[in-house]
């Protein structure tokens, strides 16, 4: 498991620097112990968030007992310009089989919200989540138990992605958004890792690496 983490890590290296030739903007910079401007936002207790050394890297670890908190970033992110999101990510304690759907089973190892402020029209905030689900199938889309069809849910890994594997994603988030809401994203304003387990009573836990988006 090492081996396969050390060459994902490379490869994510390699990544990073292939795309510096165009226009990136970096949101999370965990693997330089980085965490300015991110703010906690509590739902029930408190989900703890540190620095973790994981094949000599550093990345973010959160650690869930029956909690809920995120930290959430307010960045202002011009979409059609850079939409492709880029994460990685690794379950190190998993969640048992939860219906998702209900407000008894909205728990997650580990998401990634991206989020579109309505302003003054507060009701057109929309926010869509790339989840670690328990029991949905990959790429399922759903409205969240609690926020209804402004908050969606999309499965990106699920229970068939075992625990300590370290993978990292690239999202098409204009398509993404199309696809949730009717209606490509132009722009997000805040974007939040949240591991929460508050509603299952379950300990879960996770790590997070960085977080940028590119133009291609």
């Amino acid at each position: 498991m090492r081996t396969n983490n050390h060459r994902c890590l490379i490869l994510l290296s390699l990544a990073a620097f292939a795309i510096d030739a165009g226009e990136i903007l970096k949101a999370g910079r965990f693997s330089e112990g980085d965490l300015a401007n991110w703010k906690t936002k509590s739902f029930a207790g408190k989900t703890h968030y540190l620095f973790a050394k994981l094949n000599d890297k550093t990345v973010l670890k959160a650690e869930s007992k029956a909690s809920a908190s995120g930290l959430f970033k307010e960045i202002e992110v011009d979409v059609t310009k850079t939409p492709y999101l880029h994460w990685c990510w690794q379950i190190i304690q998993p969640l048992p089989p939860l219906p998702e759907t209900t407000k008894a089973g909205d728990d997650y190892a580990a998401r990634i919200y991206l989020v579109r402020k309505g302003g003054l029209a507060f009701w057109r905030t929309r926010a869509l989540n790339y989840v670690w689900s328990s029991s949905q199938a990959k790429e399922s889309l759903w409205p969240n138990a609690f926020a209804g069809n402004n908050v969606m849910m999309l499965a990106v890994r699920n229970a068939e992605d075992k625990p300590g594997q370290w993978l990292c994603e690239r999202r098409d988030l204009r398509a993404d958004w199309q696809r949730a809401f009717a209606k490509a994203a132009d722009k997000i304003d805040v974007i939040a890792i949240m591991t929460d387990s508050d509603n299952s009573k379950k300990s879960t836990a996770a790590y997070y690496g960085d977080i940028w988006f590119s133009e291609d």
